[in-house]
């Protein structure tokens, strides 16, 4: 049985499309149709901006609500999202490939979590009174931006989203989600979880479509802010028409980061750890650690350590519990991930497990893993979003930082290390927005971004309140 919807969620309720296009949506694991969602139209994100518009205009709604009044419908949101769950990781995993026992963890447990941090937060938030160091004293006040555009991948897609409208909805925002064309079925529960929850109508407005159609949602005039994750040329699209039209925006794009591993690591004690933040999720995450650097005097120990890792890894149907690993999410994404693996073996590199395809049905690629890769290689140079690590010895610490520091990206990164000190020292020599010590975990709390080519912003923790946010400060008492 398929699941197909005919009507897109607008204005706080389910309205009849612009136009007849559907996209459908397709099983990478067995190829075969498993829904369709109606094709947003610019006409549709004329509608869903100009709803969200009228829902932050209105001097008794959302926008002007206090943070406790917006905290209680976020709190049946989670609710609704709750009930959900279940259902959520099982879209999630039908449709991109990522196994059920994560998608659990991903998508049905993240949203509501964000959803609860972020309502809390402004629950019984007050003004700031500073003292002024002039005389008098200056009230802080921070207010929503706006009418928020959030454009989201199709990797982690519940998870990044509430990235995005967690803190958008909290601040007082209105929002319209551009859902990514291969991760639909999903969002479209989410919206029926919000509507179930009382969101008024207009506070969150969902219109799918490609990137023409995110184009458009981003230069659209009725919009004060954006919020995209998604890769660096994309990003540095959005950010030329942001800077053009002085909209603020945050950028969560690309990544290479590296693994170091020091010369005490006990890497096989700290494998399941290693493998969560090199190639969950078949590779297919932003901040992954894809470059392995390793110590030239135990390297060929590591290369098979991480050998046996790939070859113990599980390939099979997601929605299985005992899968590690399921397929990417298209067959252009395993065309373009075969194409890495090949020049990979083309610059000289050694292919010490996987390298080919797994099954006959569905867009698998084996985890795979080069030995003798050179930072100059193209597998170590450019992001493949998929399960392909690249395994660079160094000499010293000074040479593993050049190396690891040495990439047009900066977004996640890990050091693996019997002493947990020293490995907070040398994750502070990485440039990156963030590290990890002996494994990586996004924590609500904590932000969450990247430098050079990986972005700009933060998302998660106060900062990503804060990216929804307009602060004001009223003089008082000045003479």
């Amino acid at each position: 049985m398929t699941i197909d919807y005919t009507d897109l969620y607008l204005g706080g309720r389910w309205a009849a499309p612009a136009t007849g296009s559907i996209i459908p949506v397709i099983s990478p694991s067995t190829e075969e149709r498993i829904g369709s969602v109606p094709e947003g139209a610019e006409a549709d994100v004329d509608a869903a901006v100009a709803a969200a518009r009228t829902a932050f205009d209105d001097p008794s709604g959302w926008a002007h609500w206090d943070g406790k009044r917006r905290a209680e419908v976020l709190a049946r949101f989670a609710e609704e999202l709750q009930a959900r769950g279940e259902e959520t990781a099982t879209r999630v995993s039908s449709q991109n490939g990522m196994p059920i026992s994560l998608a659990r963890q991903f998508e049905s447990g993240f949203p509501a979590m964000l959803v609860q941090y972020y309502g809390s937060m402004v629950a019984d938030r007050e003004d700031e009174i500073r003292p002024g160091m002039l005389g008098g004293s200056t009230v802080v006040t921070r207010s929503p931006i706006g009418v928020a555009a959030a454009i989201v991948p199709w990797n982690v897609p519940q998870a990044i989203t509430f990235l995005k409208i967690a803190p958008a909805l909290a601040a007082g925002c209105t929002v319209v989600l551009k859902p990514a064309p291969e991760t639909v079925l999903d969002a479209f529960l989410m919206a029926e979880a919000a509507h179930a929850a009382g969101m008024p109508p207009g506070v969150l407005n969902v219109v799918p479509g490609g990137r023409e159609l995110g184009a458009y949602l981003v230069r659209h005039p009725g919009v004060d802010k954006v919020s995209f994750t998604g890769s660096t040329a994309a990003g540095r699209s959005i950010a030329q028409t942001c800077g053009e039209l002085l909209r603020p925006v945050t950028l969560e794009l690309g990544g290479k980061s590296a693994a170091v591993v020091l010369d005490d690591a006990n890497l096989a004690g700290d494998i399941e750890s290693f493998f969560g933040a090199t190639l969950l999720n078949n590779g297919q995450i932003c901040w992954l650690c894809t470059r392995v650097l390793a110590p030239a005097s135990r390297y060929d120990e590591i290369v098979d350590t991480i050998t046996d890792l790939a070859k113990t890894i599980t390939v099979g149907d997601p929605l299985s519990p005992d899968t590690g690993m399921g397929p990417l999410v298209s067959a252009r994404q395993r065309d373009r991930v075969e194409g890495y693996i090949a020049a990979g073996r083309a610059d000289g590199g050694r292919v010490t497990a996987g390298g080919g395809r797994a099954g006959d049905r569905g867009w698998f690629v084996e985890p795979t893993v080069f030995a003798d890769v050179r930072p100059e290689h193209t597998i170590a140079r450019e992001e493949i979003f998929g399960p392909v690590l690249s395994v660079i010895p160094y000499t010293d610490e000074d040479e593993a930082v050049a190396v690891a520091n040495g990439s047009d990206y900066g977004l996640g990164g890990t050091v693996w290390t019997a002493d947990p000190d020293r490995g907070a020292r040398f994750a502070r020599r990485i440039a990156s927005g963030t590290v990890g010590v002996n494994g990586y975990t996004n924590d609500p709390t904590a932000p969450f971004g990247g430098i050079k080519n990986s972005g700009m912003g933060r998302e998660l923790g106060p900062e990503g309140l804060a990216a929804y946010e307009n602060v004001k400060s009223i003089y008082l008492d000045v003479r």
